[in-house]
């Protein structure tokens, strides 16, 4: 039997999680991945070697590297002290590959290799991909950085997010794309992980052409001047602005509240809205998935990780979600699916 094509396009520890989950099922998958990371370890390399950003790259391969559990947590490992401090192995690892390659793509097929990586990971451009922010009040943020990092933002909020430039989409990314069966957007960041690679003019194009069915993975939270009181629809629309209105034929997003004590520390960070509501999700131009999808697990974060402080604590269930995403694939016929 044919294996279903699966392409998701994301980054970071949304695309983590959901490959994690879907490598577990018999899916000929493809991770296209945002390139636009200048921050932490990634934005040292990318400024000082001249490198493509590897960190989100390397969460993917991870993710779906059947390798041993050591070489998958030395690909994790992030040094804590002396000049490398902060620094994780395997963004070194993939960056010195670049360099013996001559190009980003050809070290990631070499890491494919080494990794034992069952399935593709493909960066949405080889291009410089930088991004530009603009605030409420018109004022301009270069940097994805700065999404994180600049307290502006919480302060007056985005406006809207664009490339600094013109980057060419990559063919292996356009070629994915065509060929999909399905194809999942998120769950992520949504200005950070998500909306880059929709800017890529290339890849808007083909999603747009693309006879895939399109599957969008709602986020479980809101973050404070990004996308304070988003509703499920809230996410639907914005993503439709880029792709096309009536573009998205499934919906797939959590029903179950976060305990009390996890809330009630998230609020603190990103304030009262910070939750994503379910309320006017349904939408009569797509299908729903709904239930807990979840992790019950603590997040521990890696020593030495600078940026942990602005990762999320709730997150996504890998395997909840890989089964939501199954049931879309198996019955994509029906109307709606509850996975309670």
């Amino acid at each position: 039997m044919k294996r279903k094509k699966i392409v998701t396009i994301g980054g970071g520890t949304g695309s983590f999680t959901l490959l994690s989950g879907l490598k577990k099922y018999q899916y000929d998958l493809t991770a296209i991945v945002t390139m636009a990371d200048d921050g932490g370890s990634t934005g040292k390399l990318r400024d000082e070697l001249g490198v493509l950003p590897p960190g989100d790259i390397r969460q993917c391969l991870v993710a779906l590297s059947d390798s041993s559990e050591e070489l998958r947590e030395l690909m994790n490992y992030r040094f804590e002290s002396g000049g490398l401090e902060g620094h994780n192995f395997g963004n070194l690892f993939l960056s010195a590959l670049e360099k013996i390659n001559g190009s980003f793509s050809g070290g990631i097929i070499e890491a494919i290799k080494i990794l034992n990586v069952n399935g593709s990971v493909v960066p949405v451009s080889e291009d410089s991909m930088r991004l530009v922010i603009k605030l409420n009040d018109g004022r301009l943020l270069s940097g994805e950085k700065e999404l994180d990092e600049n307290t502006q933002i919480h302060e007056i909020g985005i406006h809207e997010v664009r490339l600094a430039s013109r980057v060419r989409a990559n063919k292996r990314a356009v070629k994915a794309i065509d060929e999909a069966d399905f194809i999942v957007i998120g769950p992520g960041d949504h200005y950070g992980s998500i909306v880059p690679n929709l800017l890529v003019s290339g890849i808007k194009k083909a999603i747009k052409k693309t006879k895939a069915k399109i599957v969008f993975v709602a986020p479980l939270t809101n973050k404070k001047g990004h996308t304070e009181g988003f509703t499920v629809l809230d996410y639907v629309k914005n993503i439709e602005t880029l792709i096309g209105s009536g573009r998205i034929d499934f919906v797939v997003y959590n029903s179950k509240k976060p305990h009390r004590d996890m809330i009630t520390k998230y609020e603190k960070q990103e304030g009262k809205k910070s939750l994503v509501l379910c309320k006017y999700a349904n939408d009569k131009k797509y299908r729903i998935v709904e239930g807990d999808l979840l992790r019950k697990e603590k997040i521990v974060t890696a020593k030495g990780d600078k940026l942990a402080h602005t990762r999320a604590f709730i997150r996504h269930d890998s395997d909840k979600l890989a089964r939501a995403i199954t049931l879309i694939t198996e019955y994509s016929e029906y109307r709606s699916f509850n996975i309670l």
